[in-house]
């Protein structure tokens, strides 16, 4: 082919762009015109996610068509950490359990001049990780919290909190076969904060920035937590398990409450948090809550020009009543089904000071079938945004 030309319907949207690289043949291409700065940024993007195959463990059936890009390394390094999500997420628990999610965050850390601190195992006790150790300690890889310190202490200081389930059988409240199928996705959060802290040392902004991940499995075993047992939590909050499968609140809480006592300018978390999310905003739009209006609506805002959408929901107070506990201070769950993910997220503020500026994205960090730029399988959801 001499040229091609590629129909776009959203000049700004890196999706629009992303059919073109399996579209042609995989020849290598150059613009034959020039286009502003942000069209331009949207294309080298949407190029490289459309280019994406997950390649571990076999090889494409072809290669994408290639495209020559010159001052590029903004974009570069916004599609690297979008790969980075997928990557990971992709990648089955057997080669991305807790232990390999350290040695991830660990390499980054050597690469940038990170300082990494990682506790595990009973550790978790001795340093006051209760909520953490009791969901991890059934499998057979130890749980740990990775922590991760980078910047100049004069910056503004945020802290990142990823949830790192790197499977969730449910516990003993066992997920059916279908439910489960995918849940070497339940760490899509850990992915998401990891690629957003690799991000900023890239870029090397001018942030000081604490990632936090809770890494374990949530395995059946003889030690197993269960359903109706009370459980200590850093904040000093006693947690009663109304059901072992929602977990990955309880790991986060010690986290929050870890990221909440070093008083950062902000803090995010994000999480494979609820299948009530889904059903809510479907599998697209990540389900956004904030304690601080101005930071949601600039991370609203913010998804509007990078095309990288989320919907805010509500931290309705007065949905607490289903979270109500007869034997202790919370429950982590309740036998009403409604507003589930909105629930999730009350319980998450709880563990969060209350002058703390905070914002938790409950993301699906999925593609449940192969659409241009986005095949089947792991997605970044609201990272562009961040």
């Amino acid at each position: 082919a001499a040229g091609a030309v590629i129909g776009v319907g959203d000049r700004l949207d890196p999706f629009s762009y992303a059919h073109a690289p399996l579209a042609l043949p995989p020849h290598t291409f150059r613009l034959a015109a020039n286009h502003d700065a942000d069209a331009l940024e949207a294309l080298r993007v949407g190029w490289g996610l459309g280019a994406y195959r997950f390649s571990r463990y076999r090889q494409p059936p072809r290669q994408p068509a290639s495209l020559e890009v010159d001052n590029a390394a903004a974009a570069l390094d916004a599609l690297a950490a979008c790969l980075r999500v997928r990557d990971l997420v992709n990648t089955p628990t057997e080669h991305m359990g807790p232990d390999q999610l350290e040695q991830v965050a660990c390499e980054i850390a050597e690469r940038h001049g990170a300082a990494i601190e990682v506790i595990s195992g009973d550790d978790l006790l001795e340093r006051n990780f209760p909520a953490i150790h009791a969901v991890g300690r059934a499998s057979h890889r130890a749980p740990r919290l990775i922590c991760l310190r980078w910047g100049d202490a004069s910056h503004p200081h945020v802290a990142l909190v990823g949830k790192g389930v790197c499977f969730d059988t449910g516990g003993l409240d066992l997920k059916p076969a279908d439910g489960m199928r995918n849940m070497k996705k339940d760490m899509g959060g850990a992915a998401h904060a990891i690629a957003l802290a690799e991000w900023v040392m890239a870029r090397k902004l001018p942030l000081r920035i604490t990632l936090l991940v809770p890494a374990v499995e949530n395995a059946v075993g003889p030690n197993a937590f269960r359903p109706g047992e009370v459980i200590a939590t850093r904040a000093g909050l006693s947690v009663e398990i109304d059901n072992t499968d929602a977990e990955g609140r309880v790991v986060l809480c010690d986290a929050l409450a870890y990221a909440g006592e070093q008083s950062p300018e902000l803090l995010l978390d994000f999480a494979t948090l609820t299948g009530a999310a889904r059903i809510a905003l479907g599998p697209d739009l990540p389900a956004l809550y904030s304690n601080d209006d101005a930071l949601a609506a600039d991370w609203l805002e913010a998804g509007q020009q990078q095309r990288d959408p989320l919907w805010r929901m509500p931290l309705w107070r007065p949905y607490w009543r289903y979270l109500t506990s007869g034997i202790a201070d919370i429950a982590n769950g309740g036998p009403s089904r409604m507003g589930g993910s909105i629930t999730a997220a009350l319980y998450l503020e709880r563990f969060v000071p209350a002058t703390q500026k905070w914002a938790h994205l409950d993301v699906y960090s999925w593609n449940d079938a192969d659409r241009p730029g986005r095949p089947a399988g792991g997605e970044a959801q609201g990272l562009r945004a961040a």
